[in-house]
């Protein structure tokens, strides 16, 4: 069976558009799909209520953040494939039949990412490299693209670190080997990086991550984020350096969170244009 699980803020249209897609190009096994709403002010709630009742929605009464609605979400799933989708995608033909297939063809893998294109079919670059202290300073001084995968072949099947959140298959065996397969996500990084975290986990412990362009879907791109863009550029540098604490500096490493600080809050407040405490719940 397989799980479809999306947490949404304020994507009335786009989330719309996701479910009706679904019901358009479904899975061609038993599947349930739920939708965990982040206390949307835009009736997203009630237009699923209304439009889709075969959808299981969980209203939340506040906005909890990303990790934490799909950690409720993966509590409530039954399947042993455990998709988490973003609400501003839209289904193609056989996406997710493609995908549990590929994924199927490779026990060993514990996720999997597929091509996400433009509403006009170009290709969205979507996969990264895990942050290290040598990527991300290549990435500033551009010696390396390690972290940003630039040159990455988006047409050839391939382990890789971490493709983007907006389409991540699991297979829930190797959730359970890195821990509560019904809440998988780290709370510490309630918006960016959770996804990062736990490829990262699941590689770590043998589980790596497979990328296919043999499945693609849609992806209109950052919608909930753009509504609070300043906030979130600045949590999204925060959780860069909880990621770099909790997975890259040791011991003698150390001594650099306060310069490696000074630098990624530099860069928030200039992409910024000014201060933000970022997302609270």
């Amino acid at each position: 069976m397989l799980s479809i699980l999306i947490v949404n803020w304020n994507t009335k249209q786009l989330l719309i558009s996701c479910l009706k897609s679904i019901e358009k190009y479904p899975p061609s096994d038993s599947f349930e799909v739920i939708v965990v709403d982040n206390d949307s002010q835009d009736g997203s709630a009630d237009a699923i209520r209304t439009e889709f009742p075969s959808v299981r929605l969980i209203a939340h009464s506040s906005n909890s953040g990303y990790a934490a609605g799909n950690n409720i979400a993966f509590a409530n799933a039954s399947g042993s494939w455990l998709l988490t989708l973003n609400p501003d995608t839209e289904a193609t033909a056989s996406c997710f039949d493609v995908a549990i297939e590929r994924l199927r063809q490779f026990p060993k893998c514990g996720a999997l990412g597929i091509k996400l294109v433009h509403p006009d079919g170009r290709t969205q670059q979507s996969v990264r490299g895990f942050p290290t202290l040598r990527g991300l300073l290549g990435e500033i001084f551009k010696f390396s693209d390690d972290y940003r995968k630039a040159n990455l072949d988006y047409d050839k099947e391939q382990l890789v670190d971490q493709p983007m959140g907006t389409f991540l298959l699991f297979r829930r065996d190797a959730l359970t080997a890195v821990g509560d397969a019904q809440c998988p996500f780290d709370n510490q990084f309630p918006i960016f990086f959770n996804e990062v975290d736990l490829l990262f986990r699941l590689s770590k412990a043998g589980w790596p991550c497979l990328y296919t362009p043999l499945a693609r879907i849609v992806h209109h791109g950052g919608e909930s984020t753009k509504l609070v863009r300043k906030s979130m550029i600045w949590e999204s540098h925060r959780s860069l350096l909880r990621y770099l604490r909790k997975h890259v500096l040791r011991g003698g490493q150390l001594f650099i969170i306060p310069f490696l600080a000074l630098t990624v809050y530099t860069s928030a407040f200039v992409r910024a244009r000014g201060y933000s405490a970022g997302f609270r719940p």
